[in-house]
């Protein structure tokens, strides 16, 4: 069984829309659609103090207005910090660290 793909696109909202972020998200749209796979996106929120509403909507609009449409709901980095790591990799980042963490405290 083979794993299907999924593509990210997650811009910090400090700002517009630039052209770097849209060819970084005409990419991963490509690249997921021509692999039937899926492209998600996620607003790197977590700076506070710079993130602002008007930027989250400038980025919606711009990828809107480009036709680059993502799956799923938009997922917002910061309603997730204090969620547990999800997927395989983050799982064994976070065993990799739990055992870090004792080989430290045991020394």
């Amino acid at each position: 069984m083979t794993d299907s793909i999924i593509t990210r696109f997650a811009p910090s909202p400090t700002g517009f829309l630039h052209i770097g972020g849209a060819r970084t998200a005409l990419f991963n749209w490509l690249y997921a659609k021509k692999l039937g796979g899926k492209m998600l996106l996620r607003i790197e929120d977590t700076d506070r103090e710079r993130s602002t509403t008007e930027a989250i909507a400038a980025i919606l609009d711009g990828l809107k207005w480009l036709e680059l449409d993502w799956d799923g709901d938009v997922i917002y980095q910061f309603s997730r910090a204090g969620a547990p790591p999800r997927g395989r990799r983050a799982i064994a980042r976070r065993r990799q660290g739990l055992s870090l963490l004792r080989h430290v405290r045991n020394n």
